[in-house]
């Protein structure tokens, strides 16, 4: 072992140290909430709780007047009345270094695949501000997803932060596996939060793939784990991505789903007094969702592209958690649910999608080409009951006409299997020339 990581061990090792000698006692524990008696700590403090031959760490949430609220990491079970809590004397950190670069994690920060420790790493601190906005770099790179609907129609910016919104099996998924694997960033941070247990596995191995896999960093936190440790672990993941943009890369960030993460955040909330507002979320979660939001995009040296999935209930896309996602991105993709089940794949609706840089990455020419062929597009959909039925008399409406003549077309560029890959020229190309036709359909010249 070197020096420098004897050192950084030995360091570690004495961070862990408690650095008050103040003792509490546990004198409550409700739901998922530990209180305590008075302690002088302050609210997101490690505090460390002993009983008998259990050690759990927890996170300062709240206090009163007479003790103070502990949220743990680990499970409940085991803590008895009278265990004794040491404050630690500092937040909640992370160690984070390159040889994070292929590996998966737990919600926590730390290695769940069984291949040793990280290597050389730097200690930061889980909460951080938010870019200043004037350090920000201006979004005007378009990002290849790999994804011909996206980088055809809704192109995306590097920098740029936005939703992937859909129901529950849409193919949520499979869509972040394919652009894990297609877009042009130098390091994908994926965060799995809420998910079931099976399908991490299925994601790391299926749609991730080992290419992919050896450019991302994988955080996992299960739905069977607390509500500290799926929250957290959308800090972890923001964390790592910040520590590889201020390296100057180009980060890829995606979380699937910042609605599980709210859902976590709700369940801190409730559990510690807050009264509940809108569908039962308190204040504190739309206090927090732009905190965690804001932390992406460019800074000076390099840049966090988000895409955050936003798991809509009951397909309402105007549900609480969606609204107010929808309000701080730059954009959403909107997968739909009447695309999937007529195994339309990637079941992108790109009506309802709207990526609000795409005018500033995108040449005059792709702009005018995607604006052709999604108004083709809703002039389809627009007399669609017609057509299937029979009712449509060609040459009623040219642009109709010309959408009937190459909807095959149009469908073959929005369709994608999962393993097919497309670079940004070939989308770019396609949709110029699927446009251009269309122009010469309907108005019968050249465009």
């Amino acid at each position: 072992m070197s020096e420098q990581a004897l050192l950084s061990r030995m360091l570690a090792q004495v961070a862990e140290v408690p650095r008050l000698r103040v003792l509490g006692r546990v004198t409550r524990v409700v739901g998922q909430v530990m209180e305590t008696t008075a302690l002088p700590v302050a609210v997101g403090e490690v505090c460390r709780v002993v009983s008998g031959d259990r050690a759990e760490l927890a996170i300062v949430a709240g206090f009163h007047e007479r003790g103070v609220h502990l949220l743990p990491l680990g499970e409940l079970q085991g803590i008895q009345p009278g265990a004794q809590v040491t404050p630690m004397g500092r937040p909640l950190y992370l160690d984070v270094g390159e040889g994070l670069i292929g590996r998966v994690l737990d919600g926590m920060g730390r290695p769940l695949d069984g291949r040793g420790p990280i290597g050389a790493t730097v200690r930061r601190e889980l909460s951080a501000e938010p870019p200043n906005p004037l350090s920000r770099a201006r979004v005007t790179e378009p990002l290849a997803t790999g994804v011909r609907a996206i980088d055809g129609l809704v192109s995306l910016g590097r920098g740029q932060r936005i939703g992937i919104m859909a129901g529950s099996g849409v193919g949520k998924s499979v869509l972040l596996g394919m652009i894990a694997r297609g877009a042009s960033a130098d390091v994908n941070v994926i965060a799995l939060l809420g998910e079931r247990g099976r399908e991490v596995r299925e994601f790391v191995e299926r749609d991730l793939g080992p290419d992919g896999l050896a450019r991302s960093v994988v955080i996992v936190a299960t739905s069977d784990q607390s509500a500290v440790v799926r929250a957290t672990g959308a800090l972890v993941a923001t964390t790592i991505a910040e520590f590889f943009r201020g390296r100057g890369l180009d980060v890829l960030l995606m979380m699937d789903s910042i609605t599980r993460v709210a859902m976590a955040w709700r369940e801190i909330g409730l559990s510690v007094g807050e009264p509940p507002t809108t569908k039962g979320y308190p204040p504190s979660v739309f206090a927090l969702l732009p905190r965690l939001l804001e932390r992406a995009g460019n800074d000076a040296v390099g840049s966090i592209t988000g895409l955050y999935t936003v798991l809509v209930e009951g397909d309402d896309f105007n549900e609480p958690v969606a609204d107010a996602a929808r309000s701080i991105l730059d954009g959403h993709i909107v997968l739909s649910r009447r695309l999937s089940a007529s195994k339309h794949f990637p079941a992108i609706d790109v009506m309802e999608s709207v990526s609000r840089v795409r005018d500033a990455v995108t040449s005059t020419r792709h702009i005018e080409s995607a604006n052709t062929l999604l108004r083709l597009e809703a002039a389809y959909r627009s007399h669609e009951d017609l057509i299937s039925v029979g009712a449509y008399q060609p040459g009623a409406d040219r642009r109709v006409d010309a959408a009937v003549a190459l909807r095959p077309e149009l469908l073959r560029l929005l369709q994608q299997q999962a393993e097919d890959r497309s670079t940004f020229d070939q989308a770019l190309a396609a949709v110029e020339d699927l446009a251009a036709r269309a122009h010469q359909l309907e108005y019968g010249g050249a465009a």
